[in-house]
Formats: structure tokens, sequence, C-alpha cells
């Protein structure tokens, strides 16, 4: 006789189905039991942590103080959503009586989360959306109406609402998903149990902090289905490694292209596959392209300061790339906040009579920040306070705290939806090589972090001639003549178009400026291959103070902006020479692209 017990029996299961279904909550109870366990332990090391870790509670008690001044306008407020909710009950009686009646409230264009045609056709389940959606624009309505506070803390409060309506959407609990209802009942429940196991997964990823798996990752690697474009690392420092890559053609441009990323994410996104690869196509018309890959810091290099990223980043990639071309002009592309930094380096290459850079291009990148967009709600003083404070622990901020505030500006595209499909759904992520890029987190060294937060975001002195001095050298965007080209996305949550606009009012040299359609990723990221888009030019010889006056007289053109830039770099690239291989020059490969830095990983 068999020692194993019998499965017991579940009314509504079979055998086969019950004894899966014991294995599976056997498996929780382990899992959680474990995850409780490391919890009490940390929590033993590390004592509680602060109740209110965003410092927003007085925050919204001078914004309720401020509402309730005014009773008369929010009590007609009041009435005015009773008279929809009354408007509401109306149509559905009618509905429910089989009379076809016009929707009181509907989705946005683009909001994905009611497409599921229960949402419209299921009476019940129609007015629960309906009823949500009035609520939520009467409460985001209501807060910009308040008066008497002052911007920074409008926003913040608008900001911190929209989050709050964002989770509190009927299509983020089982209940009132019908999509959840439906899968919850053809299953047995099975979503739900496989869905509590991803969310386990996650926990345990993120070892106790969710981390939610926004793609299957282990579908890709990097270095074997993506940053597959071949080259060499040619150089190396703690902070950086130099790649270049691989010509594509028998000749290419005399002057070399360096490219600067983020530090924030990793290069990749300009190599994610083939099709849509910005280096394999600047490669593919004649550019002999380097790029800097950054180092993810961990505690050995707490000490490095946005000095160091500056001296040890592109300052050595031009020194390199010299030896390994023997050019010495260079043309250069600054993405983000590696924009950012070329900018601050450019000011203080004009300081030193130093003009190695002929011509530079800047990705969504932000040097006047007195109009950040929404990521200025996280930079006041009690917010950088509590984020200097965490970084003091390690010395470095984590980049899941990053990867959280980012996911929060798309909070129902890059949160909520996946909240659904994994552990509501019981589905595993779609493999998806952007959002494998996007789970790629990096660290930031606590010291030089810091800085560009203080120094960038909250105190905007890079814009100030002399407001911020590196290395003894005042710097000034007015001394920069380099030819400019200048990228920003239409959508762009993250540098918005208008904020980054604000450059060609500091540069002294010619600047094309170019607004691309769509965002900060797919806005860099859109080849002319893919028909996609469209992009705006002004062929005025003067940009004037204001987007919206640049707006009024640029053309649109269709699909990707590349063409536009590659016919305005080789005009500043020099003669063609013969074609250069990597690691054949002054400079021996180390090793194959994409080097190790780019592999190491924080999570898995």
């Amino acid at each position: 006789m068999s020692d194993t017990p019998a499965p017991e029996v579940i009314p509504g299961f079979s055998p086969a189905e019950a004894e899966k279904m014991q294995t599976a909550f056997k498996d929780i109870a382990e899992r959680s039991q474990k995850l409780l366990t490391e919890f009490a332990e940390r929590y033993k090391a590390d004592g509680p942590q602060p109740a209110d870790p965003m410092k927003l509670t007085q925050t919204f008690m001078d914004f309720t103080a401020r509402m309730l001044a005014d009773p008369n306008r929010l009590l007609q407020a009041q009435m005015e959503l009773w008279a929809q909710y009354m408007k509401l009950w109306q149509t559905t009686a009618q509905r429910l009586m089989g009379q076809t009646v016009e929707p009181v409230a509907e989705p946005v264009k683009g909001d994905k989360r009611f497409t599921d045609p229960a949402w419209k056709d299921e009476v019940v389940f129609d007015y629960l959306k309906q009823s949500y959606l009035l609520t939520a624009r009467w409460l985001q309505g209501t807060v910009k109406e308040v008066e008497g506070i002052d911007d920074k803390t409008a926003q913040k409060v608008e900001f911190y609402t929209r989050q709050f309506i964002d989770a509190m959407s009927p299509s983020n609990f089982a209940l009132t998903n019908p999509q959840v209802v439906k899968a919850t009942m053809e299953s047995k429940g099975e979503n739900l149990i496989k869905g509590l196991q991803n969310l386990l997964t996650d926990l345990e990823r993120g070892k106790g902090t969710l981390a939610i798996r926004q793609t299957d990752m282990k579908a890709f690697k990097v270095g074997e289905n993506v940053a597959t474009s071949p080259g060499k690392v040619v150089f190396q420092n703690e902070l950086i490694q130099l790649l270049q890559y691989a010509p594509a053609t028998e000749q290419v441009y005399q002057t070399p292209l360096l490219i600067v990323p983020p530090w924030i994410n990793k290069f990749y996104i300009l190599d994610l596959k083939p099709q849509n690869s910005f280096i394999k196509w600047a490669t593919e018309h004649g550019y002999t392209v380097f790029v800097i890959s950054w180092v993810n810091p961990d505690e050995k290099l707490t000490h490095l300061v946005f000095e160091d990223y500056m001296k040890l980043g592109p300052l050595a990639a031009l020194d390199a790339i010299e030896k390994a071309t023997g050019e010495k002009k260079v043309s250069a592309i600054g993405y983000c906040i590696g924009g950012t930094l070329m900018a601050t380096t450019l000011a203080y290459m004009a300081a030193r009579n130093d003009d190695r850079i002929v011509a530079c291009t800047f990705f969504t990148a932000q040097v006047d920040f007195t109009e950040p967009g929404e990521l200025g709600v996280f930079i006041d003083e009690d917010q950088l306070a509590s984020v200097e404070q965490v970084m003091s622990k390690k010395g470095y901020l984590d980049g899941s705290e990053m990867a959280t505030t980012f996911n929060l500006l798309r909070a129902n595209d890059l949160i909520w939806s996946f909240v659904v499909n994994n552990y509501l759904m019981g589905k595993d992520p779609f493999p998806f090589d952007l959002l494998f890029w996007n789970a790629d987190a990096t660290r930031m060294p606590a010291a030089m972090h810091i800085y560009y937060l203080r120094n960038m975001y909250q105190k905007n002195l890079l814009a100030k001639p002399g407001g911020l001095v590196i290395d003894n050298v005042p710097i000034d965007l007015g001394k920069i003549t380099t030819p400019v080209y200048l990228q920003a996305g239409k959508e762009d949550h993250i540098a918005p178009a208008r904020s980054v606009y604000k450059a060609t009012q500091l540069f002294s040299g010619p600047v094309r400026f170019m607004l691309a359609g769509s965002g900060h990723i797919a806005g860099v990221v859109n080849p002319p291959s893919a028909k996609k888009y469209q992009h705006w030019l002004n062929e005025t010889a003067k940009n004037p103070p204001t987007l919206e006056e640049w707006r009024a007289g640029a053309t649109e053109y269709p699909g990707s902006w590349w063409n536009d830039w590659d016919k305005w770099l080789s005009e500043k690239s020099g003669p063609k020479v013969p074609a250069r291989v990597p690691g054949h020059g002054g400079l021996p490969a180390i090793e194959d692209a994409p080097g190790s830095y780019v592999k190491v990983r924080l999570i898995e």
C-alpha cells in the first residue's frame, strides 16, 4: 500500500483538479511563510520604515484646508456630481428596460482598461465603469479648481490624486472586472491561484519588495537576442566601457560618432534588435560608431560624483577615440541625462578652448529645468531629504526606486495592466524586448545622484551662467557654439518637449530643433523602415522664444526623422575614409560587444 495520502475531495473538482489545487496551496503556504520570516528578519535589522516616505500627509492636509475654506464651491461641485449620478441611474434603468441610450461617461481614446466588450454590453459592468469615470473626473476637476495653493503643491496633489484614482479603477479588482470574473468561472479559480503564485514570485524576485514582471525576463539575454550589433570593447575604466562597432560600409565618414546614453538605463535601447537598432542604422549610413556603456555601480563606487561622470565618461572617451582612430574631431549624441551631461561637458570644453566636438545631437535632453514635467513632483525638499536618507544606508540609489518613479508616470500601462494580467488573470507576461530593457535597472551613486537632483532639477543651476563650477571651471551654456541637433518627443512624459526646447535659447551656436511624434523612447527609436509617427521642422533662421511659437511655423512630415538627422550630421562629418575595424587601430580589442558592464543585472 502507498503511504501517499489520497487527495481531499473538493466539491465541483475532479480528483486530478483537486490534487493540483492542493499542490498549489501547499506551494503558496511554504513560500508565504518563507517571505514572512525574511520580512521579520529585515524588520528587526532595519527597524520600522517611515509611515509616509513620500511626505504626502502635510501636503494633503494643507490642500484640504484650502478646499474647505470655500464650502460653497465644494457644495456646488458635489451637487454637479450628484446630478451626473442621477443621469447615470436614469440611463441605466432605461437600459435594463431594453432601451438604447447614450452613455453619460466614456473612456478617453487610448484607455485600454475598458476595451473588453462586457464593459459596454453588460449593464452592471457598464454602470461600474461609468460611475468610476464620473467620480474620477469630478475628483480631478475639483482638485484643479482649489485656489490659494502654490503651483508645485497643486502639481503634487494632482499627481498623487491621479495615482489614487488609477488604483481604484474597477478593472483592478477581481469581482468588478468582467474578464477576471469570466476567467475565474471558466477555470474554477485556477487563474487566482496562479496569480497568487505569480505575486509570490515577484515578491521573491524583489526580496520582499514587489518587483512586478512586465515581460518574460527569461526570454532575452543581452548579447544574444538584444544588443547584438557586432563590435568590440576598445577601452574601459572603473566607470565606462567604450564600444566601437564594426563598420557596415567599405568607407566611413572621417569624423567618428560618440553616443553618450543615460546611466539611469542601459545603452542597448539603441540596439534592441536589428530592425530598430539606431546603432546598426548609423553604421549602415557610414558612421564609425562609439558608444559608452556605463558600469552598474555598487558599494565600491559610491565615491563617484557628477564631475567623475564627465571626466571618466565623455572626456575619457574622446581621448580613447583619438587613440583608436587617430582623429581628434568627433561628433556626439547625448540621450536624456546623458544629454544633460553632454551639455555640461560642451560648456566645460568651451571654457577651456577645447573644440574636439564638432557637432552634438541631443535626444530628449533637458538643460533648463524650470518646467520639468511630472518628475518635478518628486523634487521638493521633503522628498529629496527622504531620497538622501535612503541612499545614505548603501551609498547608492537602487535602480528599482527609479523604475518605480518612471512607471508611476504611466501607471495604468506600466503597473496596473500587469497587476490585472499577472495576478488576477493568472497569466505570465508576454515577451517584449522593450519592457525587458525597461526592467534592466541600474544603480546611481549617492553623491552624483543627489548633485544632479538638487543642482539641475531643484535649483536649475545648469541654465544659469556660472551656476555650476566643475573642476574650478564655471559652466556657462551660452559659451557653446557647437552646431546642435535638438530632438524632443511630442508626448514625452520624462523630458517634456516644452522643457527640451528651452535649450534653443541657451546655446549660442546654430540649433536645429526637431519635434518627433510619440514619447521618450518611441520618439527616438523610430527607424524609417517602420513608417510610423511623424516629425515637425521649422526652417526659419532663428528659433522663436517658445515651443508654441515654433510649432506655429513648423511643417509636419510623415515617418521617421532619422534621415533628416543623417543629412544634417553627414555635412559636418568630413570626407569618406577607409572603414575602421574595431581593435585594429591604436587600441586593441578587450572583449566583444556589448561588453561585460552592461550584463550586470540587479534582478533576474
